[in-house]
């Protein structure tokens, strides 16, 4: 800072201001400082503003995967809103694997970050650092329900037993009663949506049917999870005249591609195809697929916005939760 104040010919203290709290200094002195760095080699150096400050400005945020375009449309709009709270985000890839979220987290702890927004695996063995970050900062969950809720952290996604409900209530009131193809065991969403999909099925008087997997793996490739699982049972002949409702439409775009293969939509029959999250492709695949969708935007902000209430001392009571409503999308693929 001394070297830039000479180096610009403006005093420290001004220098100072201008870069904590440019209000404080009148418009023109601003606009002179601004034109007097473009004249030096200076580049802001972000860490080493904040080494003395109460604060960072920085949020986390951890997700399981990058390859993922639900995942995409949500940082994008997490690092908007956080933007419009003059945050700056810091991403990780957890690789929805245990010590990958377990190193994550650690590494925002590092980083002295502000608060973290989490889509968790919600496994239990990531609750001993759970619980150490909390004692740093507050932590949004998104998408997906950690293992618990503690001290200092919110939750908000989609209510599972509503949007699933809704939408096997419809494929019952539209057709044939739906039969239960469930994603890769890999966050507490396959396991909620799964027991939505029974619950309702039980509600409305129809036996609930899961679909049988052969061995295929367990990984964040869903489409082709969705594929390999569909493609052995429709060359088998099985469910090539049911209504299929995939846990999500990464699986379901995968089953599209299994039932088109094997020319299942050619045939004058009633088999059917729904999903769930509206991904952003899901309007793009042949048919068109019907969904759940999940409020993107609106959760990004709800997360945003407790996170910065917890940041700010607005708030510090129980963990709350948070459930923007779904919105069910009929497109072709259940006609």
């Amino acid at each position: 800072m001394l070297e830039l104040s000479k180096a610009i010919k403006i005093s420290r203290p001004t220098l100072s201001k201008f870069f904590d709290t440019p209000s404080l200094l009148r418009p023109s002195t601003v606009d002179a400082i601004n034109k007097k760095l473009n004249d030096v080699d200076y580049v802001y150096n972000f860490i080493s503003t904040r080494q003395n400050r109460q604060t960072s400005n920085l949020i986390g945020v951890v997700l399981p995967t990058y390859n993922d375009q639900f995942y995409t449309a949500l940082l994008t709009s997490i690092v908007g809103e956080a933007k419009n709270n003059n945050k700056t985000v810091i991403m990780q890839s957890s690789e929805s694997t245990v010590e990958g979220e377990i190193n994550s987290i650690s590494y925002l702890r590092s980083m002295a970050v502000d608060g973290a927004i989490i889509a968790s695996i919600g496994n239990p063995d990531v609750n001993e650092t759970l619980n150490a970050a909390t004692n740093d900062f507050p932590i949004s969950f998104v998408d997906s329900l950690p293992n618990q809720l503690m001290k200092n952290t919110d939750f908000i996604g989609t209510d599972n037993n509503l949007s699933i409900g809704s939408i096997v209530e419809y494929l019952c009131q539209t057709g044939l009663p739906p039969v239960f193809l469930n994603m890769p065991m890999l966050n507490s969403n396959a396991f909620l949506r799964k027991d939505a999909f029974v619950n309702k099925m039980n509600q409305l008087g129809h036996k609930p049917t899961i679909i049988s997997l052969p061995e295929v793996q367990h990984n964040w490739e869903f489409e082709e999870f969705g594929f390999q699982v569909m493609n052995y049972h429709f060359t088998r002949q099985n469910y090539t005249n049911d209504t299929i409702l995939c846990a999500n439409d990464r699986v379901a775009i995968g089953v599209i591609r299994a039932a088109n293969k094997n020319k299942i939509f050619q045939r004058k029959n009633n088999f059917r195809i729904a999903g769930h999250d509206n991904h952003p492709l899901s309007k793009f695949v042949f048919p068109q697929l019907t969904t759940a969708g999940q409020d993107i935007p609106r959760i990004a902000q709800g997360a945003v916005q407790m996170l910065m209430e917890r940041i700010q001392g607005d708030y510090s009571g129980k963990s709350r939760k948070v459930y923007p409503p779904s919105v069910l999308k009929i497109r072709d693929s259940s006609e």
